[in-house]
């Protein structure tokens, strides 16, 4: 009888374990192109209501109760449904300059002291390659010249450190090292901005919101996503190109010196690089060329367009492509669909898909279906892109 109590009792937090799961799992947060449905795990039991909505422009917005049979709440949510979204591809090559909210720690390395022995301060403590530095001694840290005056201000005092990592904040301490020159380090690597161009996808007219490159900017030292506090859309000149082959991909070059600030930068995601555009005309975007945004179950295997450009007059072409593979079910990253260039014009200035082509607007029946992201490095006719509506919904989505 015990055991069979015991099973049952395991059992049962077994079933309570799921449903937490699950309920702890439903975003409080969601956004929806008119057309889609709820794509959440629901068990059985699991309600959910809607209680209030409200209209803004194209959005409506249902205020929601998660409920468990009907009758026992357990969490509101959100959910955004955008009713008609259209949006003007553009394929211009641009530019970005990001500013990290905080410092980001991008490699360490051993301090000579002023007796002329070489010091690891970050040795016992919690710091890792990749952490954002944002406080110290609970002072704000906004950029390198800010921790530097901190740094040397603290008479080789222990400095609490509050740092972001992975999305959580940690904190821990760390002794600074004297050096000969009177100065006070701590043997951190650290940047505060990055700068570089890519292709921005498209002008969205009702929120007179941006998109670029379809996935993040990250740190090449650490490969993790840039965190930023905030940035600049500039103009761009492109150099040169470097057509790509196999084993070694090709490139865009441009440059942003000198070019003219178009717009402010909010957000750096897995997805793509989002913000507002303030001038039109330096872009030359004819909002009359507005199309419509493709739900995924529109997208198709077969031939597509993207709209890219090549060279120093960064007026943007119609190239052809096919759509190989679309993933429907992914929602997790920026590989949505397996494309390949057949335009022999592309194929013959670029080999496929070159680095500055990220960002690329997908185009298929009339419609923006998405845009390029990454170059299979094996052969660079072949790469992926990201499913429109992804990229709508990072611009429309409450952090």
């Amino acid at each position: 009888m015990k055991k069979i109590n015991f099973i049952l009792t395991i059992f049962i937090l077994f079933i309570i374990y799921v449903y937490i799961c699950c309920i702890t799992g439903i975003p409080k947060n969601i956004v929806l192109l008119k057309g889609e449905n709820l794509n959440f795990r629901k068990l059985y039991g699991i309600n959910v209501t809607e209680v209030a909505k409200t209209s803004n422009n194209n959005l409506n917005v249902s205020n929601a109760e998660i409920s468990l049979f009907g009758k026992v709440p357990v969490k509101n949510i959100n959910i955004t449904t955008i009713e008609d979204i259209s949006v003007v591809p553009i394929g211009k090559v641009i530019g970005l300059r990001l500013y990290t909210n905080g410092v980001l720690i991008v490699g360490m390395s051993e301090i000579e002291d002023k007796n002329n022995i070489l010091n690891k301060p970050y040795e016992n403590s919690d710091i890792e390659e990749g952490d954002t530095i944002l406080k110290i001694n609970e002072k704000e840290i906004e950029n390198i010249e800010n921790l530097k005056d901190v740094v040397n201000n603290s008479n080789g005092n222990n400095l609490e450190m509050t740092l972001l990592r992975n999305g959580t904040v940690v904190t821990t301490s760390i002794k600074p090292i004297e050096t000969e020159e009177k100065e006070y380090k701590l043997g951190l690597w650290v940047k505060d901005a990055a700068t570089g161009v890519g292709t921005i996808s498209f002008y969205e007219p009702i929120s007179k919101s941006f998109a670029v490159l379809g996935h993040g900017i990250t740190d090449s030292d650490t490969d993790s996503l840039i965190n930023i506090d905030y940035g600049e859309l500039v103009t761009s000149k492109i150099i040169s190109l470097k057509k790509g082959e196999k084993e070694n991909p090709g490139e865009i070059k441009g440059t942003i010196v000198n070019q003219q600030t178009i717009g402010q930068v909010s957000k750096n995601t897995q997805f793509g690089v989002y913000g507002t555009l303030n001038n039109l005309t330096a872009l030359n975007i004819d909002t009359s060329k507005a199309l419509k945004v493709a739900l995924r179950d529109e997208i198709q295997e077969g031939e597509a367009k993207i709209l890219c450009a090549l060279d120093d007059s960064n007026v943007a072409k119609e190239y052809s492509v096919e759509i190989e593979k679309i993933y429907k079910e992914n929602d997790y990253n920026n590989k949505s669909m397996l494309i390949r260039v057949t335009d022999e014009e592309l194929l013959n200035k670029t080999g496929g898909i070159i680095r500055g082509l990220s960002g690329a607007p997908l185009i298929q029946n009339g419609k923006f279906v998405g845009a390029v992201t990454n170059v299979l490095v094996s052969n660079p006719e072949i790469g992926y892109a990201i499913f429109a509506d992804l990229m709508i919904k990072e611009i429309n989505v409450v952090d």
